[in-house]
């Protein structure tokens, strides 16, 4: 009897950790239920383009979480560096890729000097970062649009004809064409260097996971490790794998739906995965191993001999400058810079898909970023659809989906404070 209870609440404790992942997974299969509307092709085809545009963002919070600065809001001052950069780059009508690098090492400096002003305030708030994140990011906001509502024009003087301008000379306008790269623009910049069939591109990510999990595996056995765990996830996540692979080749030979799924980016796609490995890297580093130390116990690390404040910092400015990145590869898919909004729900999106795919305020991985991305941007597609098919309109899945986004962020801190209290508890008891 024992036994039973402890297994169920073993049970509920998974799905309660899960629940948010959970709820998810089922709207998306209701969403295919109930909508007649959503062919394979098509979901395949939205959920391809928004997961290569948005992953680079989710990716840039895993860091700070290790850290032990909680789900990073201020990701929106990246975001708002990447826009200045691109700002500046369209200003000078640099275009292609020499433009986008122009773009990526002038965010880059501009998102590291503000992260690390931003890791300062961090320190000076702890226990309270993630309050902290949302009053900075609203403070740089009001700062950004100064900037571009009056200083360009007025401060700066510019010519009242660039397009870019308004037409009294101040201020620039709310929507700005990135313009083709081949009339010496931003748009596609990056997308557009070479792209593939979808099947195919999953055909050989799927061969890719295989591969490093039958690597993994070979290098537990050869490190004696124990390989209990290792074998049973070999192969769960190697079926999942066979799977997918059968599903691009079976796809192949039939020339079926799939093969009409828009090509996806192969560079965009590298980046993604070149995020992802330095990820990992970093954490199997001397100050990877800082970043755990802190996130687990300040104060064990503080006498360890580890300058928190200092890894604090180092943590804050690398999800900073890799989130203005992130927005760069975002717009240069978007094809316009929406001058003031396209900043605005970067945080809050990225956060809710974060903790969609299983993440925490104290637990984040690349499976949870990648996962949640899939799953949060599937829910956006099908939410409309489900307004529509039920009740008749598109624009009630719009509202829907927004209070989505707060609630998943909402659920996921009530289950974080309900098991700080729990284990405060067990420790008092």
């Amino acid at each position: 009897m024992d036994g039973l209870n402890r297994n169920s609440y073993g049970a509920g404790s998974w799905i309660l950790e899960n629940l948010v992942t959970i709820i998810f997974v089922a709207f998306t299969l209701f969403g295919f239920m109930v909508s007649s509307g959503v062919s394979v092709g098509y979901f395949f085809s939205e959920l391809s383009s928004r997961v290569f545009r948005n992953s680079f963002l989710v990716l840039s919070l895993i860091i700070p979480v290790l850290a032990g600065l909680g789900l990073n809001f201020g990701i929106v001052i990246g975001a708002m560096s990447g826009q200045v950069a691109i700002a500046i780059a369209r200003y000078f009508e640099m275009g292609g890729i020499s433009g986008l690098l122009f773009c990526f090492a002038v965010a880059m400096a501009a998102a590291a000097l503000c992260g690390y002003f931003t890791g300062r305030l961090y320190n000076k708030t702890r226990g309270q970062e993630m309050i902290a994140s949302l009053i900075v990011g609203f403070f740089a906001n009001g700062i950004y649009q100064f900037l571009f509502l009056f200083v360009v024009g007025v401060v700066i003087a510019v010519p009242a004809t660039h397009p870019m301008i308004k037409p009294d000379g101040v201020g620039i306008r709310m929507t700005v064409d990135l313009v083709p790269v081949k009339q010496g623009g931003l748009k596609y910049a990056l997308d557009n260097i070479y792209q593939v069939p979808f099947v195919h591109a999953l055909l050989a990510v799927a061969l890719g996971l295989l591969l490093l999990l039958a690597v993994r595996y070979w290098l537990n056995i050869r490190k004696g490790r124990s390989y209990l765990n290792s074998r049973s996830s070999l192969i769960v996540n190697g079926g999942l794998c066979l799977a997918l692979a059968g599903a691009a080749i079976h796809a192949m030979m039939t020339k079926s739906e799939l093969m009409m799924v828009r090509k996806v980016p192969v560079v965009t796609g590298l980046l993604i995965i070149g995020l992802c490995v330095f990820t990992v890297l970093i954490m199997k580093t001397k100050l990877g191993q800082d970043f755990r130390s802190v996130g687990q116990s300040q104060h064990t690390a503080e006498v360890s001999g580890i300058n928190v404040d200092r890894t604090r910092i180092i943590a804050t400015m690398i999800s900073t400058v890799l989130a203005s990145w992130g927005q760069i590869i975002y717009l240069q898919n978007m094809g316009t810079l929406n001058t003031y909004n396209a900043h605005t729900q970067i945080g809050m999106f990225s956060v809710a898909a974060l903790l969609v795919g299983g993440a925490s305020t104290s637990k984040a991985s690349i499976t949870h970023a990648i996962f949640g991305t899939i799953l949060f941007n599937a829910m956006f597609i099908m939410s409309p659809e489900i307004g529509q098919s039920l009740f008749g309109q598109a624009i009630l899945g719009e509202y829907f989906r927004t209070f989505m986004v707060y609630g998943v962020i909402g659920v996921a801190l009530g289950i974080h404070v309900w098991k700080a209290n729990k284990k405060s508890r067990i420790m008092v008891e």
